[in-house]
């Protein structure tokens, strides 16, 4: 009886089963539909096994194969295969096969070929087959050339080559243009391609045929590529016009650098002139091209227009004026910007054809700039020999004097000029590093006098520290402040490398620097302020120098730039931003106080000493306490090169200096922090007195060391154990062991000696046994030892 029933059966009566029961009777119910899916299950799966097993077997076709050429593909390729096989049957026909065949017989032949290759498209394209007509069309193409090659070889044999070619391109040119232009024919693409092809060799042919020059070939050249030009800005087919590009390209890229040719090498007016006809006639080309197609084909444009201007000049003036000659023609060419006529695209090409050419002439004159900055480096060999003739001599002690470089003053000057009025940000630190790259060779340009040239730098250094002055109000940007602090410090180094030559200038450059930068520090402390330390202590040393002190006593006078520094610093405080900078010279200052006393050993220790009092001031501050370690190390050193320099060797002499110190400063660490570890307070300075002091007494034959380092230890021991300190204990007790273990070491020995062999390992295993038996005793009395010196500090 199933669940469904079974219910309905109780609820016709009146008895109403338990929840128990009726939960009985579902999971039943439950079972026996399980069972049943089951059995159905198992007969669909024999079912389906018997029908696929008495199903005939279907014969799967394989898989089409994927074309490996899409069949426009594969048509392309056959018509271009049989065209270029039926050009090539035709052109050994002409050669070779007809000379059997009379005049009348040969044209004929190839007449009637040619006329029904050039015939055969129209009826092919009324069938919609036009790639089979473009390939007929390049056959009957390359008929037309076959039919002018076999005029010439029947008829006009005696004709020049060359002119003839130039003819026969011209006339095929036409004809193909025509034949392209037809109502039928105007569907094919490849004719007035190549009419446009067979259009370039004309003039170019013709100028070779007539023994023109270098100039009527590039005349060919740059005419064929206006040409091209018009065809390109006309014509409104793609194919024509990319053809049409591409040999603008090529022809006027030949003929524009044929003229440069003829510009740069041309000995008269004439020549020059002509020169620049043909580059005008190249930058009308590429602005006409820029102007209707708004392409930034106009900085070629401009830039021809700058050599076609510049060339004539060139000849006429002396070579020193060539580069500001085509500079000018460059400058004169910013005019344009000025004409609203004028499409934005051509002068935007014209300006960067401009700024391209000023470019040029600046790099130009760098390399005087150069020279008159590295030049001076020669003086650093052979300081004080002598004043030179004049500033150029000064510059060029030792390189050479670049030729035809006189005006590249007047070329810095009209280039910065120009980025001054042009109004861009970037614009006006470069103009100012340009004016004063001006004014910095101005003077060897002039040759003027040795100290003419030292006081234009000068003025040229306090003339760039304007910028960065407290009431300076010319040039007021950060950038700008930048550039002038920068240039001010390559000015001055230059100033100081040329005052070199002789004693008074350079205590005269020195002087002026120093106070000039010291000047500066008011408003840009962190550039000029160490510049003004650095000048100082290069004066320090040349007052030493011209006063013919030793280098040891000169290092007094150079530490006074490192007490400047430090004083300088505490003015100003941690938290500006040329503390640092200032610290860091003073501190090469000080290095470099160091350096010329390393000689003189009692001298070394007094400068070493003075570092030490500076470096200690320093850490007076608050945000400066670990410079307290270097005063330290400073004031050690001072006092090991004292005693080296007395010859003391005492070990003691070199270890209580450090040892003093950091036991006093480890008792006030402690006082202000009593959990600090007595390791930490009082080990390094013990060890570092009580180690070298034990090796130096286990190599003493005499007794004084060893008793003397007995009594220490054992006063530290003591110490140690009544104040609970286990550092002082522990490194007491250690030492006063290991003394008194090399003061009885003889003894020992003796005693070894006159005992037998057997007696050592004995009282070895004597000891063991002891030790064995009270085993227990002995980890309490250790384990309480170690509680006890835990509770020490």
């Amino acid at each position: 009886m199933s669940y469904a029933v079974t219910r309905t059966t109780l609820r016709g009566m009146t008895h109403i089963p338990s929840p128990a029961e009726e939960l009985r009777l579902l999971d039943a119910e439950l079972r026996q539909l399980d069972a049943r899916r089951s059995q159905l299950l198992a007969r669909r799966g024999w079912l389906v096994a018997t029908l696929d097993a008495a199903r005939p077997r279907a014969v799967t076709p394989p898989a089409a194969q994927r074309p490996e050429a899409a069949p426009p593909r594969v048509q392309n390729v056959l018509l271009i295969l049989g065209g270029t096989l039926l050009t090539i049957a035709a052109l050994a026909f002409t050669l070779v096969g007809w000379g059997h065949l009379g005049i009348v017989g040969r044209a004929a032949v190839l007449g009637a070929i040619t006329v029904a290759a050039l015939a055969a498209p129209l009826p092919l394209l009324a069938r919609g087959l036009r790639s089979t007509a473009e390939a007929v069309t390049g056959l009957g193409l390359a008929l037309t050339v076959l039919d002018a090659y076999a005029l010439h070889e029947v008829a006009l044999g005696e004709v020049d080559g060359v002119g003839y070619t130039a003819v026969s391109a011209a006339a095929l040119a036409v004809l193909w243009t025509a034949y392209g232009l037809l109502p039928r024919t105007a569907e094919l693409r490849l004719p007035l391609p190549s009419a446009l092809a067979a259009a370039q060799l004309p003039l170019p042919l013709w100028a070779l045929a007539a023994d023109a020059g270098l100039f009527e070939f590039a005349a060919a050249l740059l005419v064929t590529a206006g040409f091209n030009t018009a065809v390109a800005l006309r014509v409104p087919a793609r194919s024509v016009r990319v053809a049409a590009v591409v040999a603008a390209c090529g022809m006027g890229s030949w003929g524009v650098l044929t003229a440069g040719g003829l510009s740069l090498t041309a000995t008269g007016p004439s020549a020059a002139a002509r020169a620049a006809a043909l580059l005008l006639l190249g930058a009308a080309i590429a602005l006409t091209a820029a102007w209707r197609t708004a392409r930034l084909t106009a900085p070629v444009g401009g830039v021809l227009l700058v050599a076609a201007l510049g060339g004539v000049p060139r000849v006429v003036l002396p070579e020193v004026w060539t580069v500001p000659a085509y500079l000018a023609c460059a400058i004169a060419l910013l005019a344009v910007l000025r004409v609203p006529s004028v499409p934005e695209p051509v002068r935007r090409g014209l300006a960067l054809a401009s700024a391209g050419v000023q470019a040029l002439a600046a790099l130009w004159a760098a390399q005087l700039v150069a020279v008159t900055l590295l030049g001076p480096l020669a003086w650093i060999e052979r300081p004080w020999s002598g004043a030179p003739s004049d500033i150029r001599a000064a510059v060029t002690a030792e390189v050479p004097w670049p030729p035809y470089t006189e005006t590249a003053p007047l070329v810095l000057a009209a280039v910065a000029a120009v980025l001054a009025f042009s109004g861009r940000p970037w614009a006006r630190p470069t103009a100012l590093g340009l004016a004063w790259a001006t004014a910095l060779v101005f003077p060897t340009v002039l040759e003027l006098p040795y100290e003419a040239g030292l006081l234009v730098a000068l003025a040229l250094t306090a003339t760039a520290l304007l910028p960065i002055a407290p009431t300076a109000s010319l040039l007021p940007t950060a950038p700008t402040a930048l550039t002038a602090a920068v240039l001010a410090g390559v000015t001055s180094a230059h100033a100081a490398l040329l005052a070199l030559a002789a004693q008074s200038a350079t205590l005269a450059v020195l002087t002026t620097l120093t106070v000039l930068f010291a000047v500066a520090t008011r408003r840009l402390p962190q550039l000029a302020a160490p510049a003004a330390l650095a000048y100082a202590t290069a004066l320090a040393c040349a007052i030493g120098a011209a006063a013919d002190w030793q280098p040891q006593h000169t290092a007094l006078l150079v530490l006074t730039v490192p007490v400047t520094a430090a004083l300088l610093a505490h003015r100003l405080g941690s938290a500006h931003r040329a503390t640092l900078p200032i610290e860091a010279t003073g501190a090469a200052a000080a290095l470099l106080a160091i350096g010329l006393t390393v000689t003189d050993p009692p001298m070394l220790a007094l400068v070493l000493a003075l570092c030490g009092v500076i470096t200690a001031a320093t850490a007076l501050r608050p945000d400066r306490r670990v410079v307290g370690y270097a005063s330290a190390a400073l004031f050690v050193l001072a006092t090991w090169v004292r005693l080296a320099a007395w010859e003391v060797g005492t070990p003691e002499a070199y270890t209580l200096p450090v040892t003093i110190p950091a036991l006093l400063v480890g008792a006030l660490r402690r006082r202000r922090e009593p959990r600090t570890s007595s390791w930490t307070a009082y080990g390094p300075g013990l060890a570092t007195t009580l180690l070298p002091s034990l090796i130096a007494a286990w190599a003493d034959p005499h007794w004084t060391r060893p008793l003397l380092l007995g009594l220490a230890a054992l006063s530290l021991t003591l110490l140690g154990g009544g104040h609970q300190l286990q550092a002082p204990l522990l490194l007491g007790g250690a030492v006063l062991a290991l003394d008194a273990l090399h003061e009885l070491s003889p003894y020992i020995v003796q005693v070894t000696d006159a005992l037998p062999r057997w007696a050592l390992p004995a009282l070895a295993g004597l000891l063991l046994l002891v030790l064995g038996a009270t085993y227990e005793q002995r980890i309490r009395d250790v384990r309480r030892m170690r509680e006890a010196l835990g509770r020490m500090n």
